[in-house]
């Protein structure tokens, strides 16, 4: 089978922030998708590994924020490739809080979210959720993952959905 096959569908790249009992967290995500418009109803796949994951099962709600082309690749880079368990990766990030839930100023738009649902794969949960506020922040081509490979040349992390070992 040629998994890179899979590397042809369209992704896009965002900061998934939700909280624990004292802090925000997140990680990046590329695998999120619109399942309604009314009301409006997204999907979000996190793998098991992931600290984030843990902290939007106990919270219930998380925030989305999409990243640009124009978004500085640190921001990949820490949320992306360490684990919020050992670092608070909004330390170094401009980001502001509404309802509750962090918002990485550095990306096109926001989705605030409350879960609904969740659904259990071998690797990963896909987490249901209504969207309660979005909000466009500034105008930046949406990043895809396609471009984040082939333009900033980034790797993805073996906890990504994504991943394909070499």
């Amino acid at each position: 089978m040629d998994f890179n096959a899979l590397t042809k569908l369209s992704y896009g790249m965002y900061v998934v922030g939700t909280k624990d009992n004292e802090r925000f967290c997140g990680c990046i995500a590329n695998s999120l998708i619109q399942i309604t418009a009314e009301p409006a109803t997204v999907a979000l796949s996190i793998n098991h590994n992931n600290y984030t994951n843990e902290c939007i099962k106990n919270t219930k709600k998380f925030s989305i924020c999409v990243l640009g082309e124009k978004t500085n690749p640190i921001i990949i880079g820490t949320f992306g490739f360490r684990s919020a368990r050992d670092v608070n990766k909004f330390d170094n990030t401009e980001y502001k809080v509404i309802n509750d839930l962090p918002i990485c100023q550095d990306s096109c738009a926001y989705l605030l979210c409350d879960l609904i649902n969740t659904v259990e794969t071998a690797t990963h949960t896909i987490f249901i959720a209504q969207v309660t506020q979005c909000e466009t922040i500034k105008n930046d081509i949406p990043m895809t993952y396609a471009y984040y490979h082939n333009v900033i040349k980034g790797k993805s992390p073996k906890n990504a959905p994504t991943y394909i070992a070499n």
